[in-house]
């Protein structure tokens, strides 16, 4: 593993670190921020409104920061399979917070998806490709993708509950994929200086990327039950970064004669891993009492926790 990979590892589980605090700040703003059936704009105005929310922005930051940092010295391959880890440091962090002990199943599966993601950078070992693509290439890509982002958001106003919750936390997740592989470009752009930063399409690309990434997160949040949400999001942001990094980037894989199986099989556990914590950290976070948005200490009325939000 090269200097510059080492360095790209660290930083993205320092990304992973304050990433992880992030969402958990948010999941509980989502719920916590309004009792009332709200559409995706409406609840993203009041989540604006919210302090706690915003605490969880400002930490996500620091982690989005980071991540940048990351995807400046090593590939989004590297950087998005270790970015898997925010889940860990997610669930041990609500544990901690909720004075919960983890389950026999929970550090299985945590000990799983640590070991997959060392696996995947391990024997992959992941190479950089090019740091930015052509205008045609973004273009065939969202020619595939927005159809299909479109079609998941208006099957999330027909639905309700958990398919809603999928299909939002499916666009939300698809997003920040997106958004990893454009940062990589705004970041090999910084050193040009200011000027070609403003003028490059990236730049904007990703400002409206990550805007959507975190509305339609919330919106995931609040549309149905976080164990439906969650698992899916979690999954779609390296799984569509990944893709992206190899068919926009030109990043490759370098696993040898034998490798190919070993990984495939990585992966598979990886996502059942990542699936399955993700469910019980969801199962956690909307088990437990919530507050008011004001961070009233009284509780919350008991239906405030389980009740649906988004209207899609």
């Amino acid at each position: 593993m090269s200097t510059s990979s080492i360095v790209a590892a660290a930083l993205a589980l320092c990304a992973a670190l304050f990433i992880g605090i992030g969402n958990v700040l948010h999941q509980r703003a989502a719920h916590a921020v309004t009792t009332e059936r709200v559409g995706n704009f409406r609840l993203f105005l009041a989540l604006l409104r919210n302090w706690p929310w915003w605490r969880g922005s400002l930490v996500a930051a620091v982690g989005f920061s980071c991540q940048a940092a990351a995807l400046g010295f090593g590939s989004v391959l590297l950087v998005q399979s270790l970015m898997v880890t925010s889940l860990l440091f997610a669930l041990f962090l609500s544990a901690h917070w909720t004075h919960r002990r983890l389950g026999r199943s929970e550090w299985t599966w945590a000990i799983l998806l640590a070991g997959s993601v060392s696996v995947i950078v391990t024997v992959g070992k992941p190479s950089p490709g090019a740091s930015r693509a052509s205008l045609d290439t973004w273009l065939t890509v969202a020619a595939v993708m927005v159809p299909i982002l479109v079609a998941c958001l208006i099957g999330a106003r027909l639905r309700r509950g958990a398919v809603a919750a999928v299909l939002l936390g499916l666009v939300a997740g698809s997003l920040w994929g997106v958004f990893a592989v454009l940062t990589k470009g705004v970041v090999e752009l910084l050193g040009d200086g200011p000027r070609a930063v403003l003028t490059a399409p990236e730049l904007y690309a990703w400002a409206v990327v990550a805007l959507g990434g975190t509305a339609w997160q919330q919106a995931s949040f609040r549309a149905g039950a976080l164990t439906a949400s969650l698992p899916t999001m979690t999954i779609a942001e390296p799984m569509v970064g990944s893709i992206l990094g190899v068919v926009v980037l030109g990043e490759v894989l370098h696993p040898g004669r034998f490798g190919y199986g070993v990984l495939g099989l990585t992966v598979v556990v990886m996502v059942i891993a990542t699936a399955a914590l993700a469910r019980v950290e969801a199962a956690a976070v909307e088990s437990e009492p919530i507050l008011p948005a004001d961070d009233d200490p009284r509780p919350a009325a008991p239906e405030a926790a389980t009740r649906a939000g988004a209207d899609g």
